[in-house]
């Protein structure tokens, strides 16, 4: 017919596969075949989450199992020193996570939770000021919370470039770090070393171990606990009306946190001592778990959380919604910094007290490191704590399997580097595919 209208080409933004890709699988699924399907549309179209990180944890294990002298790799003595070697970066990951993920980045995450290991490790000191333990770790603590609200405020109140405000924190830092060890009687190398009570549970926060049966009942807990969370929460989400993941892929990450706990448990239970005994899981783990837990909560959980994410995303969209930016991002900044106190905390327990040969800049550039190859975006709007956990392990793997080898230090910087860069271009790749829509390409 002559005055028939044009037939219009098909919308192929309204293909299931572009459905599926642009919204998060538990949106469009019903059931967990129907999760798997979305999960693997968003792959292709570039959204791989942290599969790539997965692949290559499975690769280093495999190849340094492979070639690492007598296998000992996944010896059950290698992985607990492993994962106590990799704890440090892990937290530090999680602490440059809250910078990253509003856009920003803090340089100074090493020295300023440097800073406030040291004040814990000087008040704890019996021949001077001998504070209780728990009263020096909130203090060392607090002093590294209210260096990154300084920060915060300098970026956000007077619109600084975070670059530059946290680089001058880090050599404000720096010195300070230098200063608080020379307080006391022990010539900048306070240590952690004595019979008191204060002093050793301090040093046991990454060497001492929780008895074996406690460490299965505890794992016990935990399963149930976050079983009992996640259920619940589903299934109040949908008697409320709203989006649920299916009750079987609730199931399936139930089963598979139970999995987990019960290989950690096993391997940290097995007696990894040449002489007597050293069994139980190492009070790391669980302190490691407490941050990751607290921090996935804070997060995916509540309004702040929520906020973090859209600033990150689109910063002028969210403040036209009503949300203040500047108390957002300076509590990021905080927490950044009080979480990069318990990383360096770890690391003064690890070496059992605290000296000027600290390398602060390292572990800034192992920190963004960690967070970038979990999957935390340079970009701002996209990352997780667990990615901190994910890309720490990598770091930490890389770093224990070519120690085995004999390699020189080198070679580690150079892997790391080269997984880096490879994180950064899947993520940069994986922004351009979900940004052109292009979702059919295979």
């Amino acid at each position: 017919m002559a005055g028939a209208l044009p037939e219009r080409a098909p919308d192929l933004t309204a293909a299931p596969e572009a459905i599926a890709a642009e919204l998060p699988p538990e949106v469009v699924a019903q059931s967990l075949g129907e999760y798997v399907r979305a999960y693997t549309a968003r792959i292709r179209a570039g959204e791989s989450g942290v599969l790539p990180v997965i692949v290559a944890m499975v690769a280093i294990m495999v190849v340094f199992e492979a070639i690492s002298p007598n296998h000992v790799f996944l010896s059950p003595v290698n992985l607990v020193n492993l994962f106590q070697q990799s704890a440090v970066i892990m937290v530090l990951a999680m602490a440059e996570g809250f910078a990253l993920v509003i856009g920003e980045i803090d340089l100074s995450v090493g020295f300023v939770g440097a800073l406030g290991a040291a004040i814990t490790v000087q008040l704890v000191q019996p021949l001077t000021t001998n504070w209780p333990w728990w009263a020096a770790i909130l203090a060392g603590l607090f002093a590294c919370a209210v260096f990154g609200a300084i920060q915060g405020t300098l970026v956000t109140r007077l619109r600084l470039p975070s670059f530059i405000v946290t680089l001058a924190g880090f050599l404000i830092a720096n010195g300070l770090f230098l200063k608080v060890l020379l307080l006391g009687p022990f010539s900048g190398y306070p240590n952690l070393a004595g019979q008191s009570i204060n002093l050793q549970v301090v040093y046991y926060l990454m060497w001492g171990s929780i008895d074996p049966v406690i460490s299965w009942i505890g794992a016990a807990v935990v399963v149930i606990g976050l079983g009992l969370f996640m259920w619940l929460g589903d299934a109040r989400r949908r008697s409320s009306g709203l989006v649920a993941p299916p009750v079987s892929l609730t199931l399936v990450k139930i089963g598979l946190i139970a999995v987990i706990a019960i290989v950690v448990v096993g391997i940290c239970n097995t007696n990894r001592a040449n002489l007597g005994t050293l069994e139980g899981v190492p009070w790391v783990i669980p302190i490691v778990l407490a941050v990751l837990g607290a921090w996935t909560v804070l997060l995916q959980r509540t309004t702040y959380g929520r906020y973090v994410y859209a600033i990150g995303g689109n910063p002028e969209a969210t403040r036209r919604a009503g949300v203040n930016l500047a108390v957002v991002r300076t509590v990021a900044f905080t927490l950044c910094s009080f979480t990069a106190g318990v990383g360096m905390l770890l690391y003064a327990s690890l070496l059992g007290g605290m000296s000027n040969n600290v390398q602060g800049g390292q572990y800034v550039l192992y920190a963004v490191a960690a967070a970038v190859i979990g999957g935390t975006s340079l970009f701002g709007g996209r990352g997780k704590p667990l990615h901190g956990i994910l890309g720490g392990l990598v770091i930490g793997g890389i770093y224990n399997g070519m120690y085995l080898q004999g390699l020189s230090v080198e070679w580690e910087y150079i892997v790391t580097g080269l997984v880096l860069l490879a994180a950064v271009i899947i993520d940069s790749v994986s922004r351009r595919g979900s940004s052109s829509g292009s979702v059919t390409r295979v």
